[in-house]
């Protein structure tokens, strides 16, 4: 059943809606053109809404564009006295799917409510298609179809098979951590234990008790004997997020262990002798560290055998969308809830912005946003307070994307031309750009019919 909604003063009018619908499968109430009509819309949750002009022209629009702004994906038709086709191509881009002449005619309102469902069609078919599209660009838990990241995640799997100490580089969020499970997960010992060691939470004093572990008596309090987390990670794989935190005489007794793949428990003269795997991250520059005398040079030549470097998400910007969907898809599953995307808006928001905090900063805004919202999308409201903030300072632009109206295929095509201007019409950078191949290209080309 489809919910209608009808916003006018005239009851007149509303008697001729119900009954222009006749028996079909609607569900019509109406609310009056007071300021409470967005509250009742939100209690209703019509699919489309009937906005009969009532008042001037610029009055009707500005109720259009506040119901546009409170949910983008709501379809108004709106109803009024016969109008130019220029006027009438206004009111159509402000956002409405419809004008209907009034009298109101049957056959008039059918063919708005078939436009409808063909829109509502549509949206699901796209919807589908975004989904299948970020799946395609998942690996490992890590989304992306950034060139950059592409070729990080074929370096992962060309690294997992071997036995290579890692070292993983890059700001804070970038998903470091998700890189060294996926070095894992693709290893020969996937089926073994993966330890995460945050040395950032380890307090000094403790740091060599927990990593190495201790005989009973080594110290005050030891009244039994502790392995370790090396030894637990014994045949497996041990992770030290953000070794530039380790403490100086860690890094010492790390470095033998590198060298001899042995350690001594504190208290104990016996060395141990585990089999493991080490793949080391960090957000700050080692090399930088070294100079400050707070890491040691012998221990990053160690460590630093392979780098990965995780660029910031500013500078994958075209995998935001992707990564949205992503956790959209996550959060949904979490809460039962089905909502499908962000709107415009949000999407010329999240473009603009620098995300300092990288993916994980973007996460917990979508997280935010699957939670608060009501409808099927996440729109400005949802949004963080510091967001919210820029736009208002105008930091960032809210206003929607100028070609928010456009079919997809018209949208493919300006996407196209905008990556080759960008690249300079090189081709084989456009194709890597936009993650196809060369002849994924050339057909493109051909269907839009674009000469270069």
């Amino acid at each position: 059943m489809i919910r209608l909604m009808a916003i006018t003063s005239d009851h007149t009018f509303l008697q001729r809606l119900g009954q222009v619908l006749g028996a079909g499968d609607y569900e019509l109430t109406m609310a009056g053109l007071d300021d409470d009509f967005l509250l009742k819309i939100q209690e209703f949750k019509p699919r489309v809404i009937v906005l009969k002009r009532e008042v001037n022209l610029a009055e009707t629009l500005r109720r259009l564009k506040k119901i546009k702004e409170f949910d983008p994906l709501l379809e108004v038709i709106m109803a009024g006295q016969p109008e130019s086709e220029q006027r009438v191509a206004e009111i159509i881009r402000a956002g409405a799917l419809d004008y209907l002449s009034l009298p109101l005619r049957t056959e008039a309102l059918e063919e708005s409510l078939r436009k409808l469902q063909e829109k509502i069609s549509v949206r699901r078919e796209t919807y589908e298609l975004e989904k299948e599209l970020a799946k395609k660009y998942v690996f490992q838990g890590m989304v992306s179809r950034n060139p950059v990241m592409l070729e990080i995640f074929s370096l992962i799997e060309r690294l997992a098979k071997h036995q290579i100490t890692v070292l993983i580089t890059g700001e804070t969020g970038t998903g470091k951590e998700l890189a060294a499970r996926a070095i894992h997960r693709l290893s020969p010992r996937s089926n073994q234990p993966l330890v995460v060691v945050d040395c950032t939470t380890l307090p000094e004093s403790l740091f060599e008790s927990e990593v190495f572990g201790y005989e009973k008596g080594a110290f005050t309090g030891a009244d039994r004997a502790k392995s370790g987390l090396l030894k637990e990670a014994d045949g497996g794989t041990i992770f030290f997020d953000e070794i530039s935190e380790m403490p100086l005489s860690a890094q010492a007794k790390l470095l033998r262990f590198l060298s001899e793949r042995t350690f001594r428990p504190l208290g104990s003269n016996r060395a141990v002798k585990v089999d493991v795997r080490v793949i080391c991250a960090t957000n700050r520059d080692l090399r930088k560290e070294v100079e400050r005398g707070q890491f040691r040079e012998d221990l990053f030549h160690r460590i630093n055998v392979a780098e990965i470097n995780l660029p910031p998400l500013r500078k994958r910007k075209e995998d935001i969308p992707l990564l949205c969907l992503h956790f959209i898809e996550i959060y949904n599953q979490r809460s039962g809830k089905e909502v499908r995307g962000v709107s415009n808006r949000v999407k010329k928001i999240f473009a603009e912005y620098d995300w300092p905090g990288n993916v994980r900063e973007l996460e917990k805004v979508v997280e935010r946003g699957v939670s608060l919202t009501g409808e099927n999308f996440i729109d400005i409201q949802h949004l963080p307070d510091y967001l919210l903030k820029m736009v208002e300072e105008g930091m960032v632009d809210d206003k929607p994307y100028p070609y928010v109206h456009l079919t997809l295929s018209q949208m493919e095509k300006k996407h196209l031309l905008e990556v080759l201007r960008d690249c300079g019409f090189n081709k084989q950078k456009a194709a890597s750009r936009l993650g196809i191949t060369r002849p994924a290209l050339y057909r493109k080309l051909r269907k839009y019919n674009i000469q270069i």
